[in-house]
């Protein structure tokens, strides 16, 4: 009787080709990442002084180019937090040229010609980044301090140079935006935006050129960058 009741059983159903795969677990950030990155950036600002005389820098697009160091940690929820180091070359020579008034200069013909000059030579930044991620995407936003090393301003007025006397680097703030995804293992790409805004520092010409006395001040006033750039990141450890 068993064996007829077992002859009547349907045949046993195969399991479907993967049904034992496990699947792998979502990306994990969390880390010790290391990467470089190029990318365009453009400077503005201007120069004035009690005189009156205003000087505006152009804002041509100049090639940048360097790498991060950073670490992140995201949380179960998805949320991530994280601080990076950024360095770049600048590639930002900016030079202006315009008329100087000679504002309160007795016996100097007015309508001089001047030029200015200034370079920036490198970009560097320390900033926290907060974030959200979806599994292998990444969009977040950062913020902190930055830094950003020049040559002294260089003034040329009726074909006449002198060199404004000044500290080699300043410092302000940036902020930015951006998005990373993990195309494979441990490597990322990413785009960001980035807007550094700069301090104001006051430039005096130490001896009379042009017409302007010894001793004229130029500040510079609304002086800030602005940076796009994509980068590649490798991440330390394993890739989830």
């Amino acid at each position: 009787m068993s064996g007829a009741l077992a002859a009547d059983l349907p045949p046993p159903v195969a399991p479907a080709p993967g049904a034992y795969l496990l699947t792998p677990p979502p990306y994990n950030w969390t880390g010790f990442y290391l990467g470089g990155n190029f990318g365009l950036g453009w400077s503005w600002g201007g120069f004035s002084d009690p005189l009156g005389n205003t000087l505006s820098l152009p804002n041509a697009a100049q090639l940048l180019g360097g790498g991060q160091i950073g670490l992140n940690y995201e949380f179960n929820s998805g949320f991530l937090i994280g601080v990076e180091a950024d360095f770049d070359w600048l590639g930002n020579a900016n030079s202006t040229s315009g008329t100087v008034a000679l504002v309160n200069s007795p016996g100097v013909p007015t309508g001089s010609n001047a030029t200015v000059a200034v370079d920036n030579r490198w970009l560097t930044t320390l900033t926290g980044r907060f974030g959200y991620t979806w599994d292998r995407v990444l969009v977040y936003a950062k913020g902190g301090g930055a830094w950003v090393g020049s040559n002294n301003p260089t003034v040329t007025i009726n074909n006449v140079p002198a060199t404004l006397s000044t500290t080699n680097s300043n410092w302000g703030w940036t902020a930015g935006l951006g998005a990373e995804w993990a195309f494979w293992e441990n490597w990322s790409g990413r785009i960001e935006f980035d807007y550094v805004g700069l301090n104001g520092p006051t430039f005096t010409i130490p001896a009379s050129v042009g017409g302007l006395p010894a001793g004229d001040q130029f500040s510079v006033n609304n002086r800030y960058i602005q940076l796009v750039n994509v980068g590649v990141n490798y991440k330390f450890g394993g890739w989830w």
